[in-house]
This record gives C-alpha cells, structure tokens and sequence, in this order.
C-alpha cells in the first residue's frame, strides 16, 4: 500500500463510508492485490485509462481460485477506489463504467448432519480447563447460529439464561435477539464460572470467550478450535466455524422452522440470502425420495452437498 490515494482511500472508508468494519478489512486486503498485479503491468491506479487491466486483474483473482463472490466484492472495492480517484481530480473518467458485476453462482453451504455435529460437540475433554471454553464456544456456535465475529464479540452480560436467550451485535451494529437452548447456556455457565475466571486470572476482560492468556478470541484461534476437533473425530473434510452456522440454519429448516424466523435469527437482512438453506434441505429430501420411492430407481443421483471451504472467507453471510 505504497500509492498514496490508496492509503487516503482507506482512511476514508474507515472514517466517512459507513461500510462494516469486516467490509473495510477485506477492501483492504483485495485492493492491495489490486495494486500489486498494477505494479507487475507498470501501472498505479491514477494510470488506468481502461477497463483492461481491471479485467486482468479479475482474470488472475479467478484463476488463482476465488469465488465469484470474492471476485464480485474485489471489483466493488475497485470501482469505489476508481470513482475515488476521479472525484479527487487524479482520474479524467470512470475505467469501470462499462463492467458488468460478475454473476453471483449460487454455491450450496456445506453443512453437517445432527450425529456429526453431536460427535464435534462431544470432541472436547471438559474436564479441562480450554476444553470447557472450547465446550461452551462450540455449543454457542451451533445453538445461535452466531456468525464467528459475533460470537467472539459476546460479553457476559450478553447471555440471559433466565430468559434462554443472548444477545448480539451483528453487521452494521445491529442488535438481535437470539434463542439458545439447555445444552449451551449449560456449558456456557459452567465455563463463566470454573474456566473464565482463571483464564482471566488478575487480568480485566469484557469478552466472554479468552484465549489461555485472558485476551480476546480472535477469528483465526476460532478457526483453529473447530479444526482441532473435527480432526480428533476424524471428519473430512474440515469443516470452519460457519459451518456450525450453516448447520444451526439448515436443521431448524428440516425440524419446520419458518424461513422468516430462521432470518431473524441469521441476522440476514434479505431473505433470499436465508432461502439458500431450503435448496440444502431439498438435496436430502430428493436423496430419501430416490432411496425409497419405489418410482425413483433409475434417476440420477441427487448433488452432493459441497465440502466446507478449506480457508476463512473475509466476508460472512
């Protein structure tokens, strides 16, 4: 990030754009892509006259294995830099103005069955002291359906067990209420008050879930957490966090949730975004159907359910 508009661009995102902060992070991160392939064309961003390089640049970002998800954000992020640029008087026109957003392909969740979930839940040895934080922080995951960043967020005065709910902070600091069960709020009161304490030791903490020093979880230990466990069941391939987000989605769905309950408790702001979950349930439907329905023999097999990404994305749903 050696191009001064860059850096400014930043700075005005973090102060003046509004945008979630895990937003600004990945604009971050794909912008500075942006301006390394530029350096590899002899080019900085004040330079493009055309969509040429734009187009390159998202040639390569696909080419290297990014999804079109990633790929339709990397060019949002380049369009708001490039319009930057030409408000700040340092582009004479728009390079992007003729580029189609890439088309979003709808890409199912993986997700996991209850019995595989159970046995992840089951991994850890409670009966030490990370293992009773990894018991409550893997209950709460799956119990709330809370993206990673929100869960590593909670605080104690969060969960009301009284009332068998939490309470959150999701994307643009919206606050929702979110029910959790017997099970989790269990774990969670018995890592607040045999494990919490002495991770905490002399330190002072406002977050519910520490590491084995007393600070903040951070996305990646959770990441880590998650691996630890389904290695230890031997599950392949790995599943990330927001798989137990995905699982907490998809089995409410099969148990007769309605989808706008499930919404609200996502946090999504569309329901669309929520729908994807039917189309997970309707691949196991369609698998009883064609084992048991005496018409079925001679179909084909129904798709497989995609495995979990193998690496965090910068962006949660």
């Amino acid at each position: 990030m050696d191009e001064p508009p860059l850096s400014e661009f930043l700075a005005y995102l973090d102060s003046e754009a509004g945008l979630a902060r895990n937003t600004i992070l990945a604009y971050r991160t794909d912008l500075t892509h942006f301006v390394h392939h530029l350096s590899g064309l002899e080019l900085t961003p004040s330079e493009i006259r055309g969509p040429a390089p734009i187009l390159s640049f998202l040639a390569a970002e696909r080419n290297r294995g990014q999804n079109p998800s990633s790929i339709a954000r990397a060019l949002s992020a380049i369009r708001m830099f490039l319009r930057f640029l030409l408000a700040e008087g340092l582009q004479p026109s728009d390079p992007t103005a003729d580029l189609p957003t890439p088309k979003k392909w709808q890409r199912l969740p993986g997700t996991l069955g209850p019995e595989v979930v159970e046995k992840l839940l089951s991994a850890p040895n409670k009966t030490t002291l990370l293992g009773c934080r990894d018991i409550a922080l893997l209950e709460t995951l799956y119990a709330s359906g809370l993206r990673v960043s929100e869960c590593i967020h909670l605080r104690p005065g969060d969960i009301h067990p009284d009332l068998g709910i939490l309470r959150c902070l999701g994307k643009g600091s919206k606050e929702r209420i979110v029910p959790v069960g017997a099970r989790a709020l269990g774990a969670l009161d018995r890592y607040s008050k045999k494990a919490r304490p002495r991770l905490l030791g002399k330190k002072t903490s406002p977050w519910l879930f520490l590491s084995r020093t007393g600070r903040l979880l951070t996305r990646d230990m959770v990441w880590r957490i998650v691996r630890k466990y389904a290695q230890i069941i031997q599950l392949l391939p790995l599943p990330s966090p927001h798989t137990l987000r995905h699982a907490f989605a998809t089995h409410l769905l099969s148990n007769g949730a309605d989808l706008r309950s499930v919404q609200e408790m996502l946090g999504h702001a569309d329901v669309s975004t929520t729908q994807i979950y039917t189309h997970v349930d309707a691949n196991r439907l369609k698998s009883f159907h064609r084992q048991f329905h005496p018409r079925a023999s001679g179909l084909p097999d129904p798709p497989g359910e995609p495995a979990p990404k193998e690496s965090p994305e910068p962006l949660e749903d």
